[in-house]
């Protein structure tokens, strides 16, 4: 298996984007992820999006996006799982090249939420249709059972999941790209309106626009494109149940736990090696659960980790320093690959105000529906 590098990133800003379609948004990040690299061809695409049918009305997205681009003929394929898409076109286009099938591979994550679709129910096909949405419920409905099972067994309280949201928004005011770019108090937080109890308006990640793009080649070849290349080490996929009820423990996520044990023992690294991350956090309870099935803390031991600054940037595991999905944006295909880019930038120091000062080993973690699939991957500057 052929050592893998990222060598180029591209993405666009995230937010409602009114004025660009699905294929403009996927042209400005891969054009930028090639312009990055100094790259004018390609072999492979991978286009993650979870529900482009559903939300703009439009399937068959690789033959569409490699013909925008200026690549028709380019093989090109869409994948798909749920808020994951993103993460496992990544994976894909990890193993394309690592496998010696293809030496330029893109890796791109888009959608486009705000057109129109009812979002609700668009995202809720990534929940058990017949166990859990014939009845009724919703993601924020999901999450918000994962937060009483947590505080139920461990005593985490609501000024916890608050305060993931104060972090991640003062993250994400150091960040160009994000759909919020501004810092909350932790007062704001607590008087925002209930969404599904105790989850409130402002432990939620928002509707989003958006696409990001990284471009991948064999390490040995990286110098082709630039003197900075980012070292893909580990890689990890894992599912579980795709109903919450099925779980043994809901308010442990073990497709994150079983993902990051494959990821870990590939790069031959375990958790405390890690020196920033990018989870999961499409609601704040959802960062907390991350942190602990990726083993940054003890099971339990999650909620406080943002008050007590551990998760910070400064702090020993600076964790969505790009501002997460709660203030850079959750357009859902395009998240993992997003996560992916901030790592990279990271890595080779081009994080602005946000940098983790020598940092040389990340992870970014993206997951699927309620914690139904989990994609980890594991980079290192060379």
């Amino acid at each position: 298996m052929r050592e893998v590098a990222i060598v180029g990133a591209g993405m666009t800003r995230f937010g409602e984007l009114w004025n660009q379609s699905l294929r403009d948004m996927f042209v400005e990040a891969a054009a930028g992820a090639l312009n990055d690299a100094g790259a004018d061809r390609l072999d492979t695409i991978y286009v993650g999006c979870m529900s482009g049918g559903q939300f703009v009305g439009q399937e068959h997205l690789g033959p569409l996006m490699a013909d925008h681009l200026g690549m028709n003929g380019v093989a090109a394929v869409h994948v798909e799982s749920a808020c994951a898409s993103g993460g496992v076109a990544l994976r894909q286009a990890f193993i394309d090249v690592a496998s010696g099938m293809s030496d330029l591979v893109l890796a791109a994550g888009i959608e486009k939420m705000t057109d129109g679709a009812d979002v609700t129910n668009v995202l809720a096909t990534a929940a058990d249709q017949e166990l859990e949405v014939y009845h009724g419920v919703t993601f924020p409905g999901l999450y918000a059972m994962i937060a009483r099972a947590h505080m139920q067994a461990y005593g985490t309280t609501e000024e916890d999941l608050a305060w993931v949201s104060v972090k991640n928004h003062r993250h994400g005011a150091m960040n160009e790209k994000a759909q919020f770019p501004g810092e909350v108090t932790l007062e704001q937080v607590m008087a925002s309106s209930m969404v599904a109890e105790p989850l409130r308006l402002l432990h939620c990640s928002p509707v989003s626009d958006g696409a990001a793009a990284v471009l991948l080649c064999p390490l040995d070849q990286a110098g082709q494109y630039t003197d900075r290349p980012v070292k893909i080490v580990g890689s990890g996929l894992a599912t579980s149940s795709l109903a919450l009820a099925e779980r043994e423990d809901p308010a442990f996520l073990d497709s994150v736990q079983l993902s990051a044990e494959r990821a870990y023992k590939m790069a031959g690294v375990g958790p405390r090696d890690i020196q920033l991350a990018e989870v999961h956090d499409c609601f704040s309870i959802a960062e907390i659960c991350c942190i602990e099935a990726l083993g940054f803390v003890e099971k339990g031991k999650g909620g406080p980790a943002a008050k007590d600054g551990l998760t910070t940037i400064g702090g020993r595991i600076p964790v969505n320093t790009s501002g997460g999905l709660k203030s850079k944006g959750h357009p859902v295909g395009a998240t993992g690959v997003a996560q992916t880019i901030e790592i990279f930038r990271q890595l080779r120091g081009e994080a602005g105000g946000r940098q983790v000062e020598n940092a040389r080993l990340g992870l970014a973690q993206n997951m699927g529906g309620s914690g139904a699939s989990s994609v980890i991957h594991i980079f290192q500057g060379v």
